[in-house]
C-alpha cells in the first residue's frame, strides 16, 4: 500500500516557493503534517509567494539547486513524502531551452535519487497536460494514454512537454527498479493567488486583466474560439494532498477544472469581474511566437483522478478568476 496520511508526516516540496508550493504548504499544513519543507534555489521561486507563510512554526524554507544532489540529500533526510514541483516552464524553456532540459530532466532524476536514497515513502511529480502536445491537431478528449502531437506547435511548448513525459517515466523507472511509490498529476493550467508570470496561459489572464484596469482592448488571438484548461491553485493543492493519502501508485492522472473555456469566453469573463472595459481587439498570431498556446476544440477529462484518487475540481472560472482578482486588490481572497 502506497497510503501515506498527511498528520505527523513530513514533507519536502521541491520548487515550493511557488504558486502550487505554497498553497500545497498550506495544505498539508492544514491537515497535519509535522513539518513541510520548502526546497527552492529561488530562481524562479519568490519570496513574495511564500511570504504569508514565513512565521509558521511547522514550515521551514531550504534555498538548494535540484542540480545539487548534496543539497536535495539534506532537504530529503527524514522526509515521509516528496512532491516535485521544480520546472522551467514553456517561455523559460524558450529562453533557455539547454537549462530547462537540465531541470526538467536531470534535476527529476536527481530529486528522485535523493528520495530513493533518503527512505522517502512516496513521491508526487507535477505533470502536465503539456504530455499531449500542442498545435491545430490537439483534439476530442485527451484522456490519460493519448500521445503527444507536435505538429504546429512552437519548440519550446514541445519540449517542455516531451520533458514531462521524461519525468513521469523517471518516476515509474524509480516505481520498478527501486520500489519507491509515486503518484503523476497532470496539471492543467494552474491560476489563483499569488500567480506567477512564467505560463503562457496563465499570464493571458493577467495580462488581460491588466489591459482592462488601463483601459486598453484586451486582445483575443485569431476569433477567439480556441480552448484553454485551467484549474484553480486551491483544487490542484487538494490533489497534490490526495495523491499522497491514496493507496495509488505508479498511475497518472488529469488533474483539469470543471469545464474548459475559450479565449473569448475568458476574455469576457475577466473584462466584467474586473467591473467592466473596453470590447477586445482580436489579434493575428505571430509564427513562431510562444504566446497563449494554441489548441482546438479539446477536453481535459478528470474522471481517473476521481477513481484513482477521489478527486474532483470544486472552483469554476468564475469563482476563481473573482479571487484572483481580490487578491490582485489587496483584499482577501
Amino acid at each position: 500500500m502506497a497510503s501515506m496520511p498527511i498528520e505527523g508526516k513530513v514533507f519536502v516540496i521541491v520548487g515550493g516557493a511557488s504558486l502550487v508550493g505554497s498553497a500545497t504548504a498550506a495544505e498539508l499544513l492544514d491537515h497535519g503534517a509535522a513539518e513541510v519543507r520548502l526546497f527552492d534555489s529561488f530562481a524562479f521561486g519568490s519570496e513574495e509567494a511564500i511570504a504569508h507563510l514565513r512565521d509558521h512554526p511547522r514550515l521551514k524554507v531550504v534555498r538548494g539547486d535540484v542540480m545539487r544532489m548534496p543539497d536535495l540529500l539534506d532537504a530529503m533526510r527524514g522526509a515521509d513524502g516528496a512532491l516535485l514541483l521544480a520546472a522551467y516552464m514553456t517561455l523559460s524553456m524558450d529562453r533557455d531551452p539547454w537549462g530547462g532540459l537540465d531541470v526538467n530532466i536531470r534535476g527529476v532524476q536527481n530529486a528522485l535519487e535523493a528520495a530513493r536514497a533518503s527512505g522517502v515513502g512516496k513521491v508526487v511529480f507535477a505533470s502536465s497536460n503539456a504530455v499531449y502536445g500542442y498545435g491545430p491537431g490537439v483534439a476530442g478528449d485527451l484522456a490519460e494514454g493519448v500521445p503527444l502531437h507536435s505538429e504546429g506547435a512552437p519548440p519550446a511548448a514541445i519540449l517542455y512537454g516531451a520533458s514531462k513525459i521524461i519525468g513521469e517515466q523517471l518516476c515509474r523507472h524509480y516505481t520498478h527498479r527501486h520500489g519507491l511509490p509515486h503518484v503523476v498529476l497532470r496539471y492543467s493550467t494552474v491560476y489563483g493567488e499569488r500567480q506567477h508570470h512564467r505560463a503562457a496561459n496563465a499570464l493571458y489572464i493577467i495580462e488581460t486583466l491588466e489591459k482592462v484596469r488601463r483601459g486598453e482592448a484586451p486582445e483575443v488571438f485569431g476569433d477567439g474560439s480556441e480552448t484553454k484548461h485551467f484549474v484553480y491553485v486551491g483544487d490542484l493543492a487538494r490533489a497534490n494532498r490526495m495523491a499522497f493519502e491514496s493507496a495509488a501508485s505508479d498511475v497518472a492522472v488529469n488533474c483539469s477544472g470543471p469545464e474548459p473555456v475559450t479565449t473569448l469566453e475568458l476574455v469576457r469573463l475577466v473584462t466584467e469581474l474586473a467591473g467592466g472595459g473596453p470590447a477586445p481587439r482580436f489579434v493575428g498570431n505571430e509564427p513562431g511566437k510562444v504566446r497563449l498556446t494554441s489548441g482546438g476544440a479539446f477536453r481535459i477529462p478528470h474522471d481517473k483522478a476521481r477513481e484513482v484518487i477521489g478527486w474532483a475540481p470544486k472552483v469554476d472560472m468564475r469563482e476563481g478568476i473573482a479571487r484572483l482578482i481580490r487578491w490582485k486588490d489587496g483584499g482577501n481572497a
